[in-house]
């Protein structure tokens, strides 16, 4: 078996959505409060026609349809969602539906859940089953599909939707590189859905970022360690080609670059500027002091505009798709008409709220972009309808 990894994608969102500039009125907050200080411009939400079976079918279908597959050639499906309608039965039951036809009743794998982090968890589960004795020559597909709604408050405007199907083999454009890989996991009460009558989660912001910080620098030690184990070359903003980020909001996927930068810092693997060293030697090191994290953020913006902003796009426009989002950003990656992904490896850093992460890395070769060219998410994020904050709320009620 060579090249594992992924061999096509397909992304969804509903074609609904709301601006933020004008939710940014209707809930009476300071202007930029979501554009500028979330980093966000456009959320989309479902309406009472979508729920997350609806959604998985359809990005499953178009993956099938898109790439000429034949359903009896797939020999794995697992899904990552926290959106459960049901307690019991998996969403990849109801995704067997579109199997019927075809007679392929022999699909190993169900729904995993772990907050934003399952659909992580489904792939790797389908790498190793390719990589097993189990594997019979089939395809795996993963599925990473969410629908983020929140009660009323700040975080109402950090919700959004969206799935990814990913269709993983052998000898794939984009190479999953699993002997290089790192996990942090943890018991934290950061976000969670202890109400069983209701889809709202319980979010302590502070501590979620906070948590999500700290499991990014664990994975990024860890990642680093281990890569030079192998002999492989060393990871770092230096030297890493580009990065994505599972993203809530964008502004905290900037906040987990300026992250890595304070830590290639400290390692000696990056130089600050004249101007940053001596605000270090002023604030003794302290990154939390507010001045010196600026200056870090501004150091860095160079690296990031290179580097990340770019995989951005779909959050920005589609809102926060929970198992989805890292995906998201690897889909924006891929289809940007700047970026070429030949030859060149990306980091990803993938975090689910509880607390589970880990980092991988992916290479890509001169076929990916057949993905690119297979994807038509730029025309149909501009023909979505508009939709008022109004509208928006009447939906969240109906809900």
């Amino acid at each position: 078996m060579t090249d594992i990894g992924i061999i096509g994608m397909e992304v969804y969102f509903p074609n609904t959505y709301v601006d933020q500039e004008e939710l940014e009125v209707a809930y009476g907050v300071g202007k930029g409060k979501h554009t500028i200080g979330l980093g966000q411009h456009k959320m989309a939400f479902a309406s009472d026609r979508e729920d997350i079976n609806s959604i998985a079918m359809t990005v499953l279908s178009n993956l099938v349809n898109n790439y000429g597959i034949d359903w009896k050639d797939i020999g794995r499906l697992e899904i990552g969602t926290e959106t459960l309608i049901d307690k019991s039965k998996s969403t990849k039951t109801c995704l067997m539906e579109l199997f019927k036809n075809s007679g392929n009743h022999d699909v190993e794998g169900v729904t995993t859940y772990n907050a934003c982090y399952g659909g992580t968890n489904a792939l790797f589960n389908t790498l190793n089953w390719i990589e097993s004795s189990a594997w019979d020559g089939r395809y795996g597909v993963v599925i990473a599909a969410d629908l983020a709604v929140y009660s009323k408050g700040n975080a109402r405007a950090t919700g959004g939707a969206g799935a990814v199907a990913m269709l993983i083999g052998e000898n794939a454009p984009l190479v999953i590189e699993s002997s290089i890989r790192s996990s942090f996991m943890d018991n934290q009460y950061d976000f969670y859905k202890p109400d069983p009558n209701s889809e709202y989660p319980t979010v302590d912001g502070v501590l979620s970022q906070n948590t999500y910080l700290n499991a990014l620098t664990k994975c990024y030690a860890g990642i680093k360690s281990k890569s030079l184990a192998h002999g492989k070359e060393d990871i770092s903003l230096k030297d890493t080609d580009y990065f994505c980020f599972h993203s809530p909001y964008s502004k905290l996927v900037q906040k987990a670059f300026a992250q890595l930068y304070v830590e290639d810092l400290n390692q000696g693997v990056l130089t600050p500027s004249p101007e940053l060293q001596e605000k270090i030697e002023e604030t003794k090191g302290n990154f939390k002091d507010k001045a010196l994290n600026k200056l870090v953020t501004k150091e860095s913006k160079t690296l990031w505009n290179e580097k990340t902003n770019m995989s951005l796009h779909l959050g920005q426009n589609c809102g926060n798709s929970y198992t989805g989002s890292l995906y998201f950003c690897l889909m924006s990656l891929i289809c940007d008409p700047t970026v070429d992904l030949t030859d060149k490896r990306v980091l990803l850093f993938s975090y689910g709220s509880g607390c589970a992460s880990s980092m991988f890395t992916i290479r890509g070769n001169a076929e990916y972009t057949q993905i690119r060219d297979t994807s038509d998410f730029h025309d149909r994020l501009g023909n979505r309808i508009k939709k008022s904050p109004e509208f928006y709320e009447e939906i969240m009620a109906e809900r």
